[in-house]
């Protein structure tokens, strides 16, 4: 995914430890979860959904959290048949039984045809680098 999107592989390598400490205490108290899809017991695509502390915001009134949507990918060779559009749609289905009004997440140009497909929009935010 990083790949794709011009991250240069010593980086990846860089984060590749850190992301996996990360993940795996995530993973084990269901901080992060998700959603894969098989072809032949093989993982060919896969979501990652994170439930993010928020105030109550005017985007999101009733609830003091927001869905996070990451990690979107697809096997280059599973790619146009759906795929991406099933997990995300599986995604929102996932937060809205958990009570989540308000999702966001970070398109690549790749993925943004296919979120504004699904009735995603842009919002304003912006970032800045700290260190």
């Amino acid at each position: 995914m990083f790949a794709e999107s011009g991250v240069a592989q010593n980086v990846l390598d860089a984060i590749e430890q850190p992301f996996a400490d990360w993940l795996r205490p995530r993973l084990q108290s269901g901080e992060y979860f998700g959603f894969v899809a098989e072809e032949t017991g093989t993982v060919v695509a896969g979501v990652g959904l994170r439930l993010l502390d928020w105030p109550a915001h005017p985007l999101h009134p009733h609830s003091g959290q927001r869905g996070y949507m990451l990690n979107v990918f697809v096997e280059p060779a599973h790619r146009g048949k759906g795929l991406a559009k099933t997990l995300i749609l599986r995604a929102e289905e996932e937060f809205r039984a958990r009570g989540i009004e308000f999702a966001t997440l970070h398109a690549s140009s790749m993925g943004r045809p296919v979120y504004e497909g699904l009735d995603w929009v842009a919002t304003a935010e912006m970032g800045k680098w700290l260190a």
